[in-house]
């Protein structure tokens, strides 16, 4: 009976994961996950002459990482209830060789056919940079066309990546990442079409309530209204500047760096089209009014702001489901949503498309 009982746990969906790190002999590893957005180790070893194990089950696939206690070296993969195999050498830990995980493998085919994009992006990225320092506009606005044509193409990658794979566990994080660009509709026909097992993961359920909370705010709809105190303490609603025959409600932040480097594009449609009816209303998700006021001079954002410095508790971050900044909501003279999350050429052009040259 013990051993007919044995045999019976043994047998259970369970995962069992084998290292082989060159140069981590001694050294205590950590297999991490994140649970309701903080980080929690869910077991440990310590390496010996290089080796360790964990073993354990999980309820389905899922990211998760190990991590070197004493350097900082880490790396991430999906783990599953199958023999998992990880080589690699400790100060490059993050490009071990990862083998035994379905999911992984998914993944990995994902990454491996975006890689020329992100090699392109990083390559334009650093080019436009350079054009920045010395004020290079022409060479600017380029590598700015550049930029957005390989993010369309990196994100046209990932939206196929979901249409095919509905039963993959890696499809719902990929989901999410696209959230930032997608509807409501888009997202709850997305979900619709996974396979019943995987739209099981929690990460549906925050998708699901994310496009509940975004229709009230989907284009074509009425903007709500909302109050919040400017720079120097006096409450201004949305419903006092829809005068414009375009307004931007632009979500940034100081300690955002895509805002910051998102500013000057603004500064340029601002200057170009406000005495043509553009404005722009800006709502700070900072948590300091010196960070918040030393950004607006800094990058020379003359137009109105407003922030009750919540951080992404802002009233009114919550009222348009702002989960992501920069995000930004396009309204027309009557303060009905026409667009929403452009930025660079795409806002530009939206803006010439409504004003005119």
């Amino acid at each position: 009976m013990m051993a007919i009982l044995f045999n019976a746990c043994a047998s259970e969906p369970h995962y069992l994961i084998k290292a082989e790190i060159d140069g981590s002999d001694g050294e205590l590893f950590l297999l991490q996950k994140r649970v309701d957005g903080e980080i929690v180790a869910i077991d440990s070893a310590i390496s010996g002459k290089g080796s360790f194990k964990m073993e354990g089950s999980v309820e389905y696939p899922d990211i998760v990482q190990i991590i070197a206690v004493n350097t900082g070296d880490r790396v991430s993969f999906y783990i599953e209830n199958s023999d998992i195999n990880i080589t690699g050498t400790l100060d490059s830990l993050f490009d071990a060789r990862i083998t035994g995980s379905k999911t992984q493998d998914e993944y990995q085919s994902l990454i491996d056919s975006d890689k020329p994009l992100s090699e392109k992006y990083e390559n334009a990225q650093r080019e436009y940079q350079i054009a920045r320092q010395v004020n290079d506009t022409q060479k600017m606005s380029q590598y700015e066309t550049e930029l957005d044509e390989i993010d369309n193409e990196m994100m046209n990658l990932q939206k196929e990546f979901v249409r095919n794979n509905p039963s993959s566990y890696v499809t719902p994080s990929i989901l999410k990442s696209l959230s930032y660009y997608l509807g409501a509709d888009e997202i709850e026909g997305a979900i619709n079409a996974l396979d019943t097992n995987v739209a099981k993961v929690p990460v549906v359920k925050d998708l699901k309530e994310l496009a509940i909370a975004m229709k009230p705010v989907s284009i074509g709809k009425k903007a709500p209204d909302f109050t919040l105190t400017d720079v120097t303490g006096n409450p201004v609603s949305l419903s006092s500047k829809t005068g414009a025959k375009l307004l931007l409600v632009d979500f940034w932040a100081a300690w955002c760096t895509p805002c910051r480097l998102e500013n000057p594009n603004l500064v340029r449609i601002y200057n170009e089209f406000n005495k043509k009816g553009f404005d722009i209303f800006g709502v700070s998700l900072d948590q300091s009014k010196d960070d918040w006021t030393k950004a607006i001079a800094d990058d020379k954002l003359t137009w109105t702001h407003v922030s009750d410095l919540q951080y992404f508790n802002n009233a009114a971050a919550r009222l348009y489901a702002v989960n992501a900044i920069p995000a930004n909501f396009l309204l027309d003279e009557s303060g009905i949503i026409i667009a929403r999350n452009l930025r660079g050429k795409d806002l530009y052009d939206k803006v010439i498309e409504v004003l005119g040259k």
